[in-house]
């Protein structure tokens, strides 16, 4: 079993950042930020594989979002800077235990996700 818990999302101005927090136990597993805007699938944001290793970005997340863990707090972050209204989305972590990165559609484990919105 893994257990997920965001924190952090809120309202912010285009261009202003905030940072998301996501309390992980359980199961050594690959992790990783997804976000679901209205109307939308969700879509991958970021991942760190399972051996802690490397780390994936979106494209369109890339140079502006920053994925970071703290493993003695067993706690994963999103440092999100110049944000856009684009990156208007309900943000969750995810967890795979299986695969190295996780996907969102191998995720076995899902927070219970967090707003973002952010104004023009």
């Amino acid at each position: 079993q893994v257990q997920l818990v965001e924190s952090g999302g809120g309202l912010v101005q285009a261009g202003g950042s905030l940072r998301l927090s996501c309390a992980a136990s359980g199961r050594t597993s690959s992790l990783g930020w997804f976000r679901q805007a209205p109307g939308k699938e969700r879509e991958f944001v970021a991942a760190i594989s399972r051996n802690g290793g490397s780390t994936y970005y979106a494209d369109s997340v890339k140079g502006r979002f920053t994925f970071s863990r703290d493993n003695a707090k067993n706690t994963l972050y999103l440092q999100m800077n110049s944000l856009k209204p684009e990156d208007t989305a309900v943000y969750y972590c995810a967890a795979d235990p299986h695969l190295a990165v996780v996907t969102v559609k191998s995720a076995q484990y899902w927070g219970q996700g967090t707003q973002v919105t952010v104004s023009s």
